[in-house]
């Protein structure tokens, strides 16, 4: 059959199901390892993996097959072919990043745009049209449900339609997504499925007027709301909830339209390739004849707000647009004249744009030089011209109860045309929105329900975010929180409907925090509350509500301030989609959206009633009298007037979103996430990383996250049966059986963790990764089965193949064969003859063949009768045979029930090992579960302290609220009145209700959240020792790199001092001052290389006494071995010799028994006993060496011990030496912090001055272009007059060269002069704003206030330098022509300073990068967070489990006694089997005796009638008549020996039968021994492992208490240092206020002297690139320092590592003692005194590392302040320099400025006074700034003052957790008596296992004797054969010795052959 081929829509809808199920693609994935790793061209890229080293992996590239190394974090897991373009992503089993853009783009290049992800369905635009939207379509999807049809919006609709017809609930369809992604497309799709499927007139052709109005409305919204931007051709620029009314039937019967945030700003300016709102556009193109000129119209270019001209939309014409608009209009019901007053107030809109204000030439004032553009916009308008000119220029102004005229600047005037422009249009768009509205709700038919469709921009991160990006992110972090509201419901029903145990979370409180930090009302105020606060407050700016903002919200987690402070109104907000960095620029005038009320209040007076209409509401704008009242600010920012009436803009916001979300939460969501796959809008192309980041925003990757918290596979049982049936496939019986049942099974035999899956009512649900695994284990399972099937086939192939061959073979040979022959005779004659003649020779040879058949017939009777007598021989031998295999069968019914025995032995071992283990794993898991109870209990009641306190807030906020909402309900209808007194005992009812609820879900949403806080501190805090103990090993490296560099540094100081000296005679005092400090500074540092080295020595004896300590612990484990082999081999010598004295006895009695019986027993008897006595003294000699070997190793283990005691005394010594050390250490630490603090305070008083440089710098680099300029105009000015010092200057002539060219003209240089004293005056308030910044920004630059202390001292001497030198400035010029070759030196250390800035450059870079991995890592750490909390779920579900389990313990144990007991009755029962063995054994060798007795006496009868043989021949006479009776009696002496033989032969048979079975028991018993011995040891093992694990635990807590101790005491010692701070701050800001003193001062001074404010100029620029060198210098420095820092963390981390390595050792070491001390009772005082003591060196050394630590971080601190000192000494050497240089350069242009000024000092007079008096102008500006300032300095003592009340809060926080930390102490010591417990039991447990091993070894010991016994017996058995054998040689004559020698020989053989398994059986016994 062929498939049917797929039509032209099926494509874009259905998967190919054949790629799906390719086993080609199923092979490869399977075979490679395929996984994803990052790639920066597709985001990610697929691999397999090759090999890992660590933390690294070596992958190969699927597509180039190249190789990289990549880490292991970076890696991502790949699904399964089967999960290839997966419909719904929240099946896929590995859900990550890497596997939703693949699904996504496989689907995308496929041409299927629409995905679900769990409730979201993912649209992805796809720039083409597709045909997948037509009738035919729509029909397909009607009335099915979402899993029957494919992904589609359609099927989305239709979901919402059914379930709001059948639920009777509202439906709501949420669109978002970014410009250009197609929410607007999505949205016209929704709105034509629903007028299709639930249109009122199917059928009818003349009606559906509803229906075709609803289709009309996009038209008109889009015209007038839509615009061209760069992402997208028609993006609609406000967002819009569009409501449809249903009736009960299911027609439409209504709709309404809501709209959210229009960009206004549109009609104003676009950028260069976008358009403004279409109409414009529409209109200009379309508008032709008489209503063109009606309208004023104009061409495109004319119109200054259409910035960009005409720009054509590809694919659309504007005027064939213009005449849908209107059409559509048509349809809604508006009038001609209504369209017209429309388009009217568009093109006044555009008119608005070309007014043009011009200023007054010497004022401020605008003026309109031509109004021909105003009378166009009042003709349209209907206003009076000069009115609105009026209005305009000089608007009427409320003043207190006068009004006033106030004339406004041209700024002012444009800005209120533009928000008039602004405001007329947003009024129009809202008109035409209500029209649209009421045209919609016009029918008569009441709405049962509704569907919304709510199509609104989604998150936004743009390089500058301002207000709007606020609104935006705000409604979608509210959309999102819906959304996780609404996936937490349905999963709960989910799991409760298939009755799965979950512990519910409710993942829509994660962003209630972000949510409650934009708009809360108070108890802190949030951004919304704060703006509009600010609006209310006169003189408020943005940056005083950014600074509000910090102060109120600072500490909020989700609040942050920006990394560099690029601007004051900048502040960061982390959302669900990252964080997002805000502009607060004129927010505050885009929150009052201000207007000129003049011109409002025009237009409400209009002749036009359309315009009437549109202003009707006037009176609330905000107008001018506001901005009357504004500070000197430019931009209004808030009043008080007017305050019942006005509403800011995020109050209406905030409302209309708290109305949307209201109704959204009330209506059943559908989610529909739109992305834009490239900016190029290009089909068929997708940016990887554009789309990653719009699944971060769009939520998509924050739903897939809350996916992984649960169980998002879930599989039908009949399905899981059918595909993982193979892997168990024995698990399920034949027969039918429920699929539930079926499916239990099989996951009972896959023994999959409980925590991995739950089992429904109808499903099977998994966790992330499940399936994946499962897959792996089909395919291998797979392979193993066609591996088999194929080599199967194969060889029965082969084989028939080979057979058939062979056959072939031989049949060729033989036809071979005969055709030879036959030619061979073919033409031979004799032959022919023959084949003649034969037939014809059978007729005479009949009477021989009868003679010859008679002859054969006798032969045939001889043959019956010897026959017959054989088969009687046969059958006597049969029945001989069959009573011998009776026996044996006997003797082999013992032997199985004997193996019987031992099989049900072994298996009551194995039952019970099995038992013992889980008793183990219960006790494992009761452990952890208590650990976690008591975490859990500590955290929870944590929490609970925290709630109550919030939750009474909350409660206060509820009240409130419901006070205002019965406020509300007042003004309610008549109706509502009636019902009001039943409502409010509901509501009372209801409210108390909720705020259980909320309190219920607060306390597990809080308890959650603090769990995975905790967690992440916990692994932050494991990280950062990791860390701390790789850098310290790499610090004592750099420690003495660090000393090299230091004496470096000491020679470079003495030779620049020198050279200072030398060029410096005027600073003597300050270099006097820098030699003491040098001198302290060596002693210091000699002092600390002297301790350094003495720390070093004391480190190495310690480690080296360690390593002592750690060998002869080595060595006395070593020694306790061989005490222990020593010891075993005594006993094996023990049992030897008691085998040796059983046998002994067993001979003796055998020997008593036979005393009289011969001689030769006598002698055999002797020489046992001396082999005997030899024996005994051989065990003798052996226990004498054994007691002299063990008095010898007690000598050995005692000297150790002493030489252990005589160590630990010496470590001791060590130890008071180092503290001794230490204190010395302190004492100097404590005097260089004490001179560092004075240093520290003689520094303040420069640091204002420091400030104030660094503030003109700041502001001096944007004006740098421009004074340069005019510095090269006045160099060229100067060049004229200084040609004659040429000679001397050449260095600055090159640098001016080449600004020589630039002016000509002499009367332009008295302007310049003016230009650059407004431009100082400008930069002097700016430097004052500037300082106010820096106190500002103090607060963040806490950490780097150490450095800048240590600078403010060398800046305040550099400051007292200044002042000398400008008193010196005359002596100084006599050094000029000195100094000139200097300047050579100083540009040298120019380019030398300019290469080591661009090293700090690339090093930034370099930190640039560092960072970016980091964020990787954070990422990747949230997610092994949230694994790490999945996992706790399922640990919290095993806690569970092994409750249950712990009830069995007490019924285990007494199974156990029981088992105990049953093994006591077995081993009694083997020892009566071995006994009984022995009796057996015993008879037989007395048998043996027996018959060895009558074989003598057999032989002396022999010998005797041999010498009556001897006698008789030699008496010759008797010998006739004697021979015949010899002859007879020797007949019957064979018969007899021969009868005697065969007896013998039988015992020995069954001797050799019973040897067999006694060595098979043997070896059984050992088998099952040696299984028996591994079982047991196999269990002390695990014993001891989960032991050890369990006491490592124990230890782990306690370092994490010891470390939480230490965060709480660092914590109080950064709160000390946060108050001396505070007061240093505070004697900073009096320090300021004296340099303002001082400021004002200096000012005063330079109003009377032009020429040194002219020579001040050029100091401020010297100054600025001094400051900018230092302030390049201190960022190195602290780039350096954090470098530093960096490497102590990491080397910190490495000795933590060392030490924990340590500990670990310490603690095996421990273990394995403790283990070793179960078997030595002799040694266990001394090991128990030997623990001790170690335990003692343990605290010792812990608390010998703690002071070491400490040592260390004073080291490192006094290290870096020694650094700084010196960093700072050269940088104020350097910049003493660079002021030296900077005067000889002042000095040279004094000089040829006070000659440029000789010569035009007459030209200059009279401007000179109009600029001394702009100058006293600007001086009186400053000092009312230097009022303000002041004005500052109060606000920040209030600060101060606050920020004293926030140091006592924390104080009482600190004493909280102090109180908590003693409260987790106890707790912490509870658990400790638990673990004791739990420890006790275990040593109990321990106890019986040890028991029951003596037991076991006791059995082993008596089996091992009964072995021995046996050997020894079958070894005197096998003796006794040999002689007897020996004796019977010489007794037969001369015939029967011939016979008798092979007899003899096989004799012989056998003899050996019993010997060799006498010696085997002994050598096996022995061992």
């Amino acid at each position: 059959m062929s498939k049917k081929a797929p039509s032209d829509d099926e494509k874009f809808l259905f998967v190919d199901k054949d790629f799906l199920n390719s086993p080609m693609a199923q092979a490869d994935w399977s075979a490679k390892k395929l996984v994803w790793i990052p790639s920066e061209k597709h985001g990610f890229e697929a691999a397999s993996i090759k090999e890992e080293h660590g933390d690294e992996v070596l992958v190969v590239l699927a597509d180039s097959a190249k190789k990289l190394t990549v880490n292991k974090d970076d890696i991502q897991k790949m699904n399964p072919p089967k999960f290839s373009k997966v419909e719904d992503m929240a099946e896929l089993t590995c859900l990550n990043e890497a596997s939703v853009l693949h699904n996504i783009r496989e689907r995308y290049f496929s041409g299927l745009i629409y995905t679900y992800s769990g409730l979201f369905c993912v649209v992805v635009n796809p720039y083409k049209m597709l045909p997948i939207y037509s009738e035919k379509i729509i029909d397909m999807y009607k009335g099915k449900k979402r899993h029957e049809v494919p992904p589609h919006i359609y099927a989305i609709a239709d979901n919402a339609y059914r379930n709001m017809m059948q639920d009777r609930e509202d439906q709501s369809i949420l669109c978002t997504g970014e410009s250009g992604a197609g929410k607007t497309e999505n949205t016209k799709k929704v709105i034509q499925y629903l007028a299709l499927v639930a249109s009122s007139h199917k059928g009818k052709k003349d009606q559906g007027e509803l229906e075709k109005q609803l289709l009309q409305t996009n038209p008109i919204l889009e015209a007038f709301g839509n615009a061209k931007t760069i992402k997208n051709d028609n993006s609609s620029r406000f967002g819009k909830f569009i409501r449809i009314n249903f009736d009960v039937t299911g027609y439409i019967v209504g709709a309404n339209v809501e709209t959210y945030l229009l960009e206004k700003s549109r009609c104003i300016r676009q950028a260069k390739t976008e358009r403004a709102f279409h109409i414009f556009y529409y209109m200009i193109a379309g508008v032709q004849g008489k209503q063109r000129e009606e309208l004023l119209l104009e061409p495109f270019s004319n119109y200054r707000f259409l910035s960009a001209g005409h720009v054509q939309l590809p694919g659309q014409q504007d005027d064939e647009m213009y005449e849908e608009t209107m059409e559509a209009m048509k349809i809604m019901g508006l009038t001609d004249e209504e369209r017209l007053d429309i388009l009217k107030v568009c093109s006044t809109v555009m008119q608005l744009g070309n007014i043009e204000f011009k200023k007054e030439r010497n004022q401020e004032q605008a003026t309109m030089p031509d109004n021909t553009v105003a009378q166009k916009v009042c003709h349209l308008q209907g206003i009076n011209v000069t009115d609105f000119t009026r209005a305009i220029l000089t608007p009427r102004i409320k003043v207190g109860r006068e009004v006033v005229q106030k004339a406004q600047t041209k700024e002012q005037a444009d800005f209120a045309i533009e928000a008039l422009a602004k405001a007329v249009f947003e009024r129009l768009f809202r008109w035409i929105l209500g029209k649209v509205n009421r045209a919609l709700d016009k029918t008569k038919r009441q709405g049962a329900s509704f569907l919304g469709i709510l199509d609104i921009a989604g998150f936004e991160i743009f390089e500058d975010n301002s207000f709007e990006q606020l609104c935006i992110n705000y409604t979608n972090e509210k959309l999102q929180q819906l959304f996780n509201h609404t996936m937490f419901v349905l999963e709960q029903e989910e799991y409760q409907r298939e009755g799965i145990e979950w512990s519910f979370i409710d993942f829509g409180l994660d962003l209630q925090p972000c949510i409650e930090l934009i708009e809360r009302p108070n108890n802190p105020p949030g951004v919304l509350a704060l703006l509009d606060e600010e609006c209310w407050f006169p003189k408020a700016t943005d940056v005083s509500f950014v600074e509000k903002l910090m102060n109120t919200q600072g500490n909020h987690i989700k609040f942050a301030k920006t990394k560099q402070l690029k601007s004051k109104t900048e502040f960061s907000l982390f959302h669900y989609a990252g964080r997002v960095d805000y502009n607060a620029t004129a927010w505050l005038t885009k929150n009052m959206d201000p207007l000129n009320d003049n011109v409002t209040s025009l237009l409400n007076n209009s002749s036009s009633q359309f315009v009437q209409d549109l202003w009707k509401d006037a009176d609330r704008v905000v107008g001018l009298d506001t901005i009357a009242k504004m500070s000197d600010s430019s931009m209004p920012s808030g009043s008080k007037t007017k305050k019942g009436m006005f509403r800011t803009v995020g109050q209406l916001y905030k409302e209309s979103l708290a109305k949307l979300m209201t109704t959204l939460h009330n209506t059943q969501p559908n989610f529909v996430r739109c992305i834009i796959p490239n900016h190029e809008k290009k089909a068929g192309k997708l940016d990887a990383f554009l789309v990653l980041e719009q699944l971060r925003c769009n939520g998509v990757l924050e739903g897939i996250r809350i996916c992984r918290q649960g169980f998002p596979n879930r599989i039908v049982f009949q399905e899981f049966r059918q595909r993982y049936e193979i892997l168990a496939a024995n698990a399920i019986p034949k027969g039918f059986m429920d699929g539930k049942q079926a499916c239990c099974l099989m996951i009972k035999h896959l023994d999959l963790d409980p925590n991995l899956y739950r089992i429904g009512q109808s499903k099977i649900f998994f966790r992330t990764g499940v399936l994946a695994q499962l897959e792996e284990e089909r395919d291998l399972k797979i392979t193993v089965v066609i591996i088999a099937f194929q080599s199967q086939a194969r060889g029965f192939l082969a084989r028939k193949a080979f057979s058939k061959r062979q056959q072939q073979l031989t049949a060729m040979k033989v036809i071979q064969r005969n055709c030879a022959a036959y030619l061979k005779l073919r033409n031979w004659q004799w032959w022919r003859l023959f084949t003649k003649v034969k037939p014809l020779l059978q007729v005479t040879r009949q009477e021989e063949e009868m003679g010859l058949k008679d002859e054969e017939l006798t032969k045939a009777k001889e043959g019956a009768i010897k026959f017959e007598s054989e088969l009687k021989e046969i059958s006597l031998k049969h029945t001989s045979v069959l009573e011998e295999r009776n026996a044996l069968q006997e003797q082999l019914q013992a032997e199985t029930e004997l193996y019987a025995e031992a099989e049900e032995m072994r298996v009551r071992l194995g039952a019970k090992k099995q038992e013992l283990e889980e008793i183990l794993h219960e006790m494992e898991a009761r452990l952890d579960e208590e650990e976690e109870r008591a975490q859990a209990l500590l955290v929870d009641k944590k929490k609970m302290q925290q709630q109550m306190q919030e939750l009474e807030e909350h409660l206060e906020e509820e009240e409130d609220a419901r006070q205002k909402l019965q406020l509300e309900k007042v003004t309610c209808e008549g109706k509502v009145k009636k019902l009001e007194d039943d409502i409010l005992v509901m509501e009372d009812h209801n409210n108390k209700l909720l705020k259980e609820r909320k309190l219920m879900e607060e306390r597990v949403a809080d308890f959650s959240s603090n769990l995975s806080e905790e967690e992440e501190k916990s692994k932050n805090l494991t990280k950062l020792k990791n860390k701390h103990e790789s850098m310290i090993s790499e610090l004592e490296v750099r420690l003495k790199k660090e000393e090299k560099g230091r004496q470096e540094l000491d020679k470079a100081k003495r030779k620049l001092e020198a050279e200072s000296n030398d060029m410096q005679e005027q600073i003597a005092d300050l270099q006097a001052q820098i030699a003491d400090l040098k001198a302290q500074l060596a002693k210091k540092e000699e002092e600390l290389q002297n301790a350094l080295a003495r720390l070093e020595d004391e480190t190495a004896q310690k480690n080296n006494a360690l390593k002592k300590i750690r060998e002869l612990e080595g060595h006395i484990s070593d020694l306790q071995e061989d005490l222990d082999s020593e010891r075993a081999a005594r006993n094996k010598a023990e049992k030897i010799k008691r085998d040796l004295g059983e046998e002994l006895e067993a001979l003796k009695s055998e020997l008593e028994d036979t005393l009289d019986s011969t001689a030769t027993q006598q002698e055999l008897r002797a020489k046992r006993e001396q082999e005997v006595n030899l024996l005994k003294k051989a065990i003798d000699d052996e226990n004498r060496t054994h007691e002299a070997q063990v008095q010898e190793m007690r000598q050995k283990h005692t000297q150790f011990v002493e030489e252990l005691t005589e160590q630990l005394e010496q470590s001791k010594r060590v130890k008071l030496n180092l503290d001794k050390a230490k204190q010395a250490l302190e004492k100097e630490t404590s005097e260089l912090t004490i001179e560092v603090r004075s240093l520290n305070q003689a520094k303040q008083d420069g640091e204002h001055k420091r400030k104030k440089l660094e503030g003109q710098v700041n502001d001096l680099q944007t004006r740098f272009t421009d004074s340069e300029k005019q510095k090269a105009e006045l160099g060229e000015r100067c060049s004229k007059i200084t040609v004659e010092l040429e000679s001397v200057t050449v260095i600055l002539n090159e640098a001016e060269g080449k600004n020589i060219k630039l002016s000509k003209d002499v009367s332009s240089l008295t302007s310049q002069l003016q230009d650059s004293q407004e431009l100082l005056a400008e930069e002097t308030r700016q430097k004052l704003q500037f300082s106010t910044k820096l106190r500002q920004a103090e607060d963040d630059k806490n950490s780097l206030q150490e450095q800048l202390e240590e600078e403010m001292e060398a800046k305040r001497n550099v400051e007292r330098h200044v002042s000398t030198l400008n008193i010196q400035l005359s002596d100084s010029k006599k050094k000029l022509d000195e100094m000139t070759g200097n300047v050579e030196l100083l540009e040298e250390n120019k380019k030398r300073l300019q290469r080591d800035l661009e090293a700090a450059n690339t090093q930034f870079e370099e930190k640039a990068s560092a960072y970016d991995k980091l964020e990787k890592t954070k990422n990747r750490l949230q997610q092994e967070l949230e694994d790490t909390l999945m996992d706790l779920d399922n640990q919290r579900q095993n806690v569970s489990n092994l409750e249950k389990k712990q009830k069995k313990f007490d019924q285990m144990l007494a199974e156990e006694k029981s088992i105990s007991s049953k093994y006591a009755d077995e081993r009694d029962h083997a020892e009566a089997e071995a006994r009984e063995k022995e009796t057996k054994a015993l008879s037989l060798a007395r048998a043996l005796d027996e018959a060895q007795g009558s074989r003598e006496e057999l032989e002396r009868a022999n010998k005797s009638l041999k010498m009556e043989m001897e006698d008789l021949i030699s008496s010759k006479d008797d010998v006739g008549k004697n021979v015949h009776e010899l002859e007879k009696s020797k007949r019957g002496l064979e018969g007899q020996v021969e009868e005697m033989k065969t007896q013998l032969e039988e015992l020995e048979d069954e001797l050799q039968a019973a040897e067999d079975a006694k060595l098979r028991l043997e070896v059984n018993m050992q088998a099952l021994k040696a299984q028996f011995d591994r079982d047991l040891l196999g269990r002390d093992e695990m014993g001891e492992e989960k032991k050890r694990q369990l006491i490592k635990q124990v230890r782990e807590l306690e370092t994490e208490l010891e470390d939480e101790r230490k965060q709480r005491t660092l914590a109080t010692a950064a709160k000390k240092k946060l108050e001396t701070d505070m007061k240093d701050m505070e004697g900073q800001v009096e320090a300021t206020s004296k340099g303002r003193d001082e400021a004002i001062k200096q000012l005063r001074k330079l109003q009377a002297q032009m020429k040194d404010y002219q020579r001040e100029l050029d100091d401020a620029h010297a100054a600025r690139e001094e400051v900018l060198t230092t302030a390049k210098e201190s960022e190195k420095k602290a780039k350096g320092l954090e470098a530093e820092l960096m490497q102590l963390q990491e080397d910190l981390a490495a000795a933590e590592r060392a030490r924990k390595q340590a500990e670990a050792e310490r603690d095996e070491l421990s273990d394995e003692l403790s283990s070793n001390s179960s078997g030595k009772s002799a040694l266990a005082d001394e090991k128990r005194r030997l623990e001790a003591k170690i335990s003692q060196l343990e605290e010792e050394l812990e608390e010998e590392q703690s002071n070491m630590e400490i040592i260390n971080d004073r080291l490192r601190k006094s290290t870096q302040q020694v650094d700084q000192l010196n960093s700072e000494l050269q940088t104020e050497r350097s910049t003493s320099q660079k002021n030296e240089s900077a005067r000889q350069q002042m000095e040279r242009q004094n000089k040829e400025l006070k000659a440029k000024l000789q010569e035009m000092e007459n030209q200059v007079k009279s401007k000179f006074k109009s600029s001394i008096s702009a100058l006293e102008c600007k001086v009186v500006q400053l000092e009312e700034q230097l009022e303000q300032e002041n004005r500052e300095k109060q606000a920040s003592a209030k600060g101060l003052r606050q920020k004293d009340k926030k140091l006592k809060e924390l104080i009482i926080q600190v004493e909280d957790e102090r109180k908590q930390a003693e409260q987790y102490k106890d707790q912490a010591e509870k658990s400790n008596t638990r673990m004791k417990q739990l420890k006790r039991q275990l040593e109990e447990s321990e106890e019986e296992s040890q028991r029951a091993t003596a037991a076991r070894r006791k059995l082993q010991r008596e089996l091992d004797e009964a072995t021995e016994a046996s050997d020894a017996m079958s070894r005197e058995v096998n003796s006794l054969k040999s002689k007897l054998r020996r004796g019977n040689e010489p007794s037969f004559g001369s015939t029967s010795r011939r016979t008798g020698g092979g007899r003899r020989v096989v004799d012989d053989a056998s003899e050996e052959e019993a010997d060799s398994q006498g010696d085997f059986n002994g050598t096996k016994s022995a061992e």
